[in-house]
Formats: structure tokens, C-alpha cells, sequence
């Protein structure tokens, strides 16, 4: 299956506890580490899919010089594209209402840049799904921003949680992307790897 992972010592650079599940998934042994204060920011040029791709491979960067000879990294990011424009985290309640009220009753883009990189390679690609929610009441809103607090979550949601469950009409690409890392995208990486 993956024998030729045994090799490395496998290392998840992520403090989301959706990728550490969706990775556990897979059955491969890994540790988690974080660096703090990783800057991800990215040039104002950029646009969709570049966007998450260029901050996995910045954050990959930022592990590079630490890594071990044995160690294999892998990085993430996640953004959610509405009408061409980034929804990232949101920093208060109030702009994580604002965020569903613009994605209520519409579809938008769902893209993942990931990274994966050794001492002597790196690999790197973006999955897009596209997500669309029936229109949501300004009270459902409210209800799963109070009750969830998604502030750590691209575009103000997590489709594992009650919003996915009520909102989202229907999906198209991989769920788990979504969720913040397209598991059977990296797992035919990792083969090739």
C-alpha cells in the first residue's frame, strides 16, 4: 500500500483538528508540528486557486530549514471564493454572519494548496470544490455562529458541522477538501512520492 512512506517520518504541520483526523484516516503514523507566528500573507495579485497554493508552499518554506533528512512535511491551506474574492478566517462573530449572508442561497469555491516536501523535493497541488447552500435564514445564521464559533474556518463554516448538515444543496469535487485537506489527492501524492 504505501510501504514506501515507511521511510520517512511523517510530519503534519497543521493545528486543525479536521486535517489531523482526515490524515489519521489513512492509517500512516505522523506527528504534528507547529511553528508559530507563520506569515500568510500573500500578494494582493493573486487570485483563487493561487492563493492557497502559494501559502502552503510559503509555510512549507518556513519548516524547510529544520527538517530532517528522514522527515517528510506536509503543508495546507484552505480559502473559500466567492464572485473572485478570498474568504478567509473570520476575526469576529460579526463578520462570520456577514460571510454566510453572502454565501447563503449561492455556490462558491472551495480551494486546498497543499505541499508536501522532503530536505531534497517538493510537491505541491490544489483540489477545488465547488459548494452550494440553499438560502439561509438571517436566525439559522446566527444559531451555528453562536453555537459553533467558526473562527477558524475558511469562509465561517465547517461542512461537518450543523451549517453542512442544513445548508449545503450539494457539492461537487471532494468533501473532505472542504473539510481542509483532500485526503485521496495526497494519499496518490504520497504513492508517487
Amino acid at each position: 500500500m504505501l510501504d514506501n512512506i515507511k521511510k520517512w517520518h511523517v510530519i503534519l504541520a497543521s493545528n486543525s483538528p479536521r486535517r489531523k483526523d482526515l490524515l489519521k484516516g489513512l492509517g500512516i503514523p505522523f506527528e504534528i508540528r507547529v511553528l508559530k507566528n507563520i506569515d500568510e500573507s500573500y500578494p494582493s495579485h493573486l487570485k483563487g486557486a493561487e492563493i492557497p497554493l502559494y501559502i502552503s508552499e510559503k509555510k512549507a518554506e518556513a519548516y524547510l530549514s529544520s527538517l530532517k533528512k528522514d522527515e517528510l512535511l506536509i503543508t495546507a491551506d484552505t480559502i473559500v471564493s466567492l464572485d473572485g474574492n478570498a474568504l478567509g478566517k473570520p476575526e469576529t462573530a460579526e463578520e462570520a454572519v456577514k460571510m454566510l449572508k453572502e454565501l447563503s442561497g449561492r455556490t462558491h469555491d472551495v480551494f486546498t494548496g497543499v505541499c508536501v516536501s522532503t530536505q531534497t523535493q517538493k510537491r505541491s497541488f490544489v483540489s477545488e470544490t465547488k459548494v452550494r447552500f440553499a438560502p439561509l435564514a438571517e436566525d439559522e445564521i446566527e444559531f451555528y455562529v453562536e453555537h459553533f464559533h467558526p473562527l477558524d474556518k475558511a469562509g465561517a463554516y465547517g461542512i461537518q458541522e450543523w451549517i453542512g448538515f442544513a445548508g449545503v444543496e450539494a457539492i461537487e469535487g471532494s468533501y473532505f477538501n472542504v473539510m481542509g485537506l483532500p485526503i485521496q489527492r495526497l494519499y496518490t501524492l504520497l504513492k508517487e512520492f
